[in-house]
C-alpha cells in the first residue's frame, strides 16, 4: 500500500486521490476539534485521545511497518516536540474561547505559512489563481474570527479573557503550519508513507497523557473514566482519519495545497460549533463561509 501512494504520487491519478484525502482530512478535523473542545477539560480530553492513538498504532508500529533509520528516529524526535507545542496551545485556546472564534483564527493562519514553507523546502509553487484562492480562504477564515468576536463582545463577553484566547490561536496556527511542512517531510524521509504515520501515532500518543495527568490532580471536577475512555476512542479514530489523511495527501500531491483545503474544516467546525455547542451565526458569517469554499475551488483550479 506504501509504495502505491509513491507510485501515484505527482499523477493526474495521485492528485485527485490527494484532493478527496484533504477534503475528508477537512470533516473529520472539524468533528475531532469538537470533541477536544466538548465534555469536561480540553488538556484531558487531549490526554485521553492521544493514549488511545498511541496504543491503537502501537503493533503496527511494532510488528508491521519497517523499522524506522536512525535518521527518522531523530526526526520523529522532533516532530513530536513540535506536535506536543501544537497540542498545548490548541488545547489552551478551547479552553479559553468559544470554537468558532478560536477554530477559525487557528486554522485561518496556517495556510499561507505552510503555502511559503512548501516553496522553500519543497520547492513548489502556486499558479496566480490558485494564490487568490489561498488568499480569499484565509482572509475569509480570519474575516469569519472577526464576526465571532464581534458577536461575543455583543454578548459582553470579557476582552481579557478574550484577548488572550485570540493571542493562543494565533500561535497555534503558526505551529499548524510548522507541524504540516515537518511532517510532509518526514513522510517523505521514511520512503513508506505508513511507516511514519504508525510511528508517529505510536510516540505521540504516550507524550501529552503526562500534561493530562498534570491537568487532571489540578481540578476539581473529573470528567468520569467510562465517558473519557470512549471520548478518547471516537477521538482516536477520527484523528487518524483526520491526521493520516492530511499526510497521505501531502505525499500524493502538493503541501500547499492540501494544508489549505484542509482548513475547508471550518466549514464543518461551524455547522458543530451552531448544532452541538449552541453558538449563534448570523447571514454575515453564512457569506463568509461561502468565500471559504470559493477559496478552495480556486485552489484546487490549476
Amino acid at each position: 500500500m506504501g509504495q502505491l501512494i509513491v507510485d501515484l504520487s505527482d499523477t493526474p491519478a495521485g492528485e485527485l486521490l490527494a484532493l478527496v484525502l484533504a477534503l475528508l482530512s477537512a470533516l473529520a478535523h472539524a468533528i475531532f476539534g469538537a470533541i477536544n473542545k466538548g465534555g469536561h477539560d480540553p488538556f484531558i480530553n487531549r490526554g485521553a485521545i492521544n493514549l488511545c492513538y498511541g496504543l491503537i498504532a502501537m503493533p503496527f508500529a511494532l510488528f508491521v511497518v519497517p523499522t524506522p533509520s536512525p535518521e527518522l528516529f531523530a526526526f520523529l524526535a522532533a516532530v513530536l516536540i513540535i506536535h506536543v507545542v501544537y497540542e498545548t496551545l490548541q488545547s489552551a485556546s478551547f479552553h479559553l474561547g468559544a470554537f468558532t472564534v478560536v477554530y477559525p483564527i487557528a486554522r485561518g493562519t496556517g495556510p499561507f505559512f505552510t503555502a511559503l514553507g512548501a516553496i522553500f523546502i519543497f520547492g513548489e509553487h502556486l499558479a496566480p489563481g490558485q494564490w487568490m484562492g489561498l488568499g480569499i480562504l484565509s482572509a475569509a477564515i480570519i474575516s469569519l474570527a472577526i464576526a465571532n468576536i464581534r458577536a461575543l463582545r455583543r454578548e459582553a463577553v470579557p476582552s481579557t479573557t478574550l484577548h488572550i484566547a485570540i493571542t493562543v490561536a494565533l500561535a497555534t496556527g503558526l505551529m499548524i503550519a510548522v507541524y504540516t511542512t515537518a511532517d510532509a517531510y518526514g513522510i517523505r524521509l521514511a520512503g513508506d508513507p505508513f511507516t511514519f504515520l504508525a510511528w508517529f501515532f505510536f510516540i505521540d500518543g504516550f507524550a501529552f497523557p503526562l500534561i493530562a495527568l498534570w491537568r487532571w490532580r489540578r481540578i476539581s471536577k473529573k470528567p468520569p473514566l467510562d465517558e473519557l475512555a470512549l471520548r478518547g476512542l471516537f477521538g482516536a479514530i477520527i484523528g487518524i482519519m483526520s491526521f493520516g489523511a492530511l499526510m497521505l495527501a501531502t505525499r500524493l500531491g502538493k503541501v500547499g495545497e492540501a494544508a489549505a483545503l484542509r482548513e475547508t474544516s471550518i466549514i464543518f467546525a461551524t455547522g458543530i460549533g451552531v448544532l452541538i455547542f449552541k453558538e449563534k451565526i448570523d447571514l454575515t458569517r453564512v457569506v463568509i463561509i461561502g468565500f471559504i469554499a470559493l477559496g478552495a475551488i480556486l485552489i484546487e483550479l490549476h
